[in-house]
């Protein structure tokens, strides 16, 4: 039985449940700033498929939750390194 939802909508609660969305933990390299790191979200938080992204200047990591099925990690690490950083798992 396929669960798929092409667009949320009001089923979206259901979309959330039933995609499992991937979860890793990010070394950023080549952060200098706050800005830097607020960079970083905006750029991958428009990415289709990543729901969640927390990046932490301080600790030169974050954290990213995304759908494998939408966007791939190596997508989204290469966006990170058009911005100048480079991303490690």
């Amino acid at each position: 039985m396929d669960y798929h939802v092409e667009s949320p909508g009001e089923n979206y609660v259901l979309y959330k449940f039933l995609n499992f969305m991937t979860k890793i933990h990010i070394n950023i390299e080549g952060m200098h700033c706050g800005a830097c790191a607020t960079g970083i979200q905006m750029l991958v938080s428009q990415m289709d498929g990543v729901s969640n992204i927390s990046v932490d200047y301080d600790k030169k990591s974050g954290e990213l939750e995304f759908d494998e099925a939408k966007v791939k990690k190596e997508d989204i690490f290469k966006g990170i390194a058009e911005l100048g950083y480079t991303a490690k798992e």
